[in-house]
């Protein structure tokens, strides 16, 4: 027993005298330190997005003109264009099945969302993903119906598991007439009846399908063989395109990547190009306020991190030329309206965002994508990224843009470290110069103890202040920083 006194005893003094050392020399706290001379990552990554069809992106919408000069004035590569299913005449050019005498191809609203697409890209690439398959050529219960009217919302028309025509070839042939309308001027139908389309598009990448692990519901074999099947006959078409696979919703299955990433499992001559795979950061129960969700959000976002190391170490074993485009990175707090949106949550949502990018950077990854540039009401509003009553992009797309404006492909990432706080930060060498991104995650003001280099240094930043306005710019007097919550700021050194 008295032994064990004196062992409590030695361990209180030893832990007093701890406490009273620590006391006596505080730590340094919130402060940012450099070495500009050890080089940890050198960046392949590109900032971008996707753009969803549906009725507010259209030309006939109050926000179109504003929504296509924001994408233009983004400037970015590896643009993200889906049309999906809720809208079938949007998404599908060939509703009805052919019969011995007609045809019914029809690129009325296909084309138009198409063009202001491509003109907004002009000079960049863009990654088309007409995801939506035609309805008939899967096996259902009885035919499946679809609304007239364009603009009325449809969940039910993606059905079906297996394609009537089990080869794939009737779909491969769906998709490269497609490809041909807007790449080739035209395409010859299965009566061998021209359509003439003067389109003659420079498709850089075509992604096939989306999210087939819940669209069809396909296995990774299936899912393979449907894109051996529609990238053989799209590559006779465009030989210069680039295809991307998988486009999975959940990245918690390795079998997609341990089959499709496999050669072994292809058609000789079939390119594995590119993969893709999402990421929305979400409450885990209903009833999460923001508090709760500053820290949710970037807990989730670090499971899907460790996801990511998984899935690359596959990719970099298998087909280690294959490129990762993660093409939907988001949130989602499942907002019916307008006022179901907290205060601060876009520029928490635009936060994440730029978190994950900086972590997918350090990893190697080609292409993040933020989703998605316009929703609204009635169509995941939480995700939108253009305010649908105003035509003004939000937070999370200004965020987008002062990473895209600043941070790329062949900027080097330096040794960075800050102490005293969650306060995220990263320096860079870049084309232009030295720069320091931070990145608050939380709803507090924080302050930053900067290098004394940074005295004078230029600033642009947004917050919860700067609302649906670009970053703001500003000088340091000083050599320290202020981050309101969810800040997002860029140092630009001299």
């Amino acid at each position: 027993m008295k032994r064990d006194l004196r062992f409590i005893y030695r361990h209180l003094l030893t832990l007093t005298t701890a406490a009273l050392f620590m006391t006596a020399i505080p730590a340094q706290e919130n402060k940012l330190i450099v070495d500009w001379n050890k080089v940890e990552h050198v960046s392949k990554t590109t900032a971008t997005l996707q753009v969803v069809e549906n009725p507010m992106v259209r030309p006939p919408s109050p926000i179109h003109q504003g929504t296509f000069k924001a994408l233009k004035n983004l400037g970015a590569d590896y643009v993200r264009y889906v049309p999906w299913f809720p809208y079938p005449k949007m998404a599908v050019a060939e509703l009805k099945p052919p019969t011995k005498t007609e045809t019914f191809w029809d690129f009325t609203y296909a084309d138009s969302t198409m063009e202001a697409i491509m003109n907004a890209t002009a000079g960049h690439s863009a990654v088309i993903n007409f995801s939506t398959t035609p309805a008939w050529m899967w096996k259902t219960e009885k035919p499946v119906t679809y609304p007239e009217d364009a603009y009325q919302v449809w969940w039910d028309y993606n059905q079906g598991e297996v394609l009537r025509d089990e080869t794939a070839k009737e779909l491969a042939g769906y998709y490269a007439r497609m490809l041909s309308w807007y790449t080739k001027g035209g395409f010859t139908d299965e009566l061998g009846v021209f359509h003439q389309s003067n389109h003659h598009y420079n498709i850089s990448y075509w992604e096939v399908l989306n999210e087939p692990d819940l669209e069809h519901n396909l296995s990774p074999k299936d899912y393979t063989k449907i894109y051996d099947a529609v990238v053989s006959e799209m590559k006779k078409v465009s030989p210069a395109t680039k295809f991307i696979g998988i486009s999975v919703a959940f990245e918690s299955n390795p079998e997609y990547f341990e089959y499709f990433l496999n050669p072994k499992n292809h058609k000789a001559g079939v390119p594995l190009d590119g993969i893709s795979y999402h990421f929305y950061g979400t409450p885990s129960f209903g009833g999460q306020k923001i508090q709760d969700l500053q820290y949710v959000f970037f807990e989730k976002a670090n499971y899907f991190l460790d996801r990511v190391r998984y899935i690359e170490n596959i990719r970099k074993r298998l087909s280690p030329n294959t490129i990762t485009t993660i093409n939907e990175i988001g949130t989602i707090i499942n907002a019916k309206t307008g006022s179901d949106i907290p205060k601060g949550y876009w520029n928490l949502s635009g936060a994440m965002y730029a978190y994950l990018l900086l972590e997918l950077t350090k990893l190697g990854i080609e292409v993040a994508g933020e989703s998605q540039l316009v929703g609204y009401p009635s169509q995941y509003p939480d995700v939108s990224m253009m305010n649908w009553e105003t035509a003004q992009p939000n937070p999370r797309y200004w965020v987008l843009k002062l990473l895209k404006d600043n941070f790329g492909p062949g900027d080097k990432l330096v040794s960075t470290s800050l102490s005293g706080s969650d306060v995220i930060s990263q320096a860079f060498i870049t084309a232009t110069g030295k720069k320091i991104l931070f990145i608050n995650p939380r709803n507090s003001e924080v302050k930053i103890a900067l290098p004394a280099e940074a005295n004078g240094a230029g600033l642009a930043v947004t917050d919860i202040s700067t609302g649906d306005n670009e970053a703001t710019k500003s000088t340091l007097p000083a050599a320290s920083l202020t981050l309101k919550p969810f800040a997002v700021a860029v140092v630009q050194l001299k």
